[in-house]
């Protein structure tokens, strides 16, 4: 069964599961994720088996974007986006601030990219 469609079954957002997301909500980038197709039951784990689940989200396209879909969310159980929910509860802590991680996110993401690009543009 496909990820978003297990994860919409595991609950509502803010009580404690992850909601719904899948694109009839408005979600499409879930079907870039690179767990997509992976049991979700291997994504929502304790303990150390987290680093396993973190490990996949190396790499994955659409992980920023999760990130900020679950410090939006407040969702508090599995690996989103890279982070645990325990990491996720200490950034949020630290950025109480903070109205929309999804804009934080990716504005950081584009002066990146950006920083990026003038370092490779230079040392060429």
């Amino acid at each position: 069964m496909a990820l978003a469609s297990r994860i919409g079954r595991a609950g509502k957002v803010g009580q404690g599961r992850c909601g719904a997301v899948t694109e009839s909500t408005g979600e499409r980038w879930m079907v870039a994720a690179k767990c997509r197709t992976t049991d979700p039951d291997t994504l929502f784990v304790e303990g150390a088996a987290q680093n396993q689940v973190k490990a996949l989200c190396g790499g994955c396209p659409v992980r920023t974007v999760c990130l900020a879909h679950a410090l939006d969310h407040r969702i508090e159980h599995g690996v989103w986006g890279g982070m645990t929910e325990r990491e996720r509860r200490a950034l949020l802590r630290r950025r109480p601030l903070v109205t929309s991680w999804r804009r934080l996110l990716a504005t950081a993401q584009a002066e990146y990219e950006r920083t990026a690009d003038a370092e490779r543009t230079e040392a060429s």
